[in-house]
């Protein structure tokens, strides 16, 4: 399964939730499937999506807050971990792709793809709930029986990026219409 193919099924689930997105090609591609005021793209802040999605989560409650995260840009901040697990959000759940490479830097291989599992320190930090998920048919079934909490999902993909354009929006345009999404919904 390749990372385009995971979005796809992601993105039948998403409806009331936001969503902070991974910076690169996983924003390229949730941008080109599909785009909304409720995605938060991430333009040159590797690792701090999970830190941005948490900060979130915690200010705005009654939000369902995602976070779709590389495995190496987590690798970049893991410590987001154990903060996210201390603070245990019940709205926020981590959706983290590994294709065992830095995709957006010509695939160079990853901790995860030798001997570093994600999975099992997201359990040892304290998370709540930890899915695994090996094969696309799986995604949308396990995000159906995600209740409120506190949850990490790990989907394994092949290392390939989908052909899709750039974001045509710049970066304090993406802030903004966020940003105003989160005081619509508050009111």
């Amino acid at each position: 399964m390749k990372r385009f193919d995971a979005l796809k099924k992601i993105i039948e689930v998403i409806n009331d939730q936001y969503v902070v997105c991974n910076l690169g090609q996983t924003s390229k591609e949730l941008y080109y499937l599909k785009d909304r005021p409720q995605n938060f793209y991430m333009m040159g802040s590797n690792g701090l999506s999970s830190s941005i999605a948490l900060g979130i989560a915690l200010t705005n409650p009654k939000l369902k807050v995602w976070c779709i995260d590389g495995g190496a840009s987590l690798l970049t901040n893991l410590g987001s971990l154990s903060t996210i697990s201390f603070a245990l959000p019940l709205n926020l759940t981590l959706i983290v792709i590994d294709n065992g490479v830095y995709g957006s830097t010509e695939d160079q291989k990853t901790h995860t793809n030798r001997k570093t599992k994600l999975d099992a320190i997201a359990r040892a930090t304290g998370f709540e709930s930890v899915f695994v998920i090996n094969n696309r048919e799986d995604i949308v079934p396990t995000f159906m029986e995600l209740g409120i909490g506190c949850h990490f999902i790990l989907i394994k993909t092949e290392p390939e990026n989908g052909d899709v354009p750039n974001i045509s929006l710049t970066s304090k345009n993406i802030k903004t219409r966020f940003m105003e999404s989160i005081s619509k919904s508050n009111k």
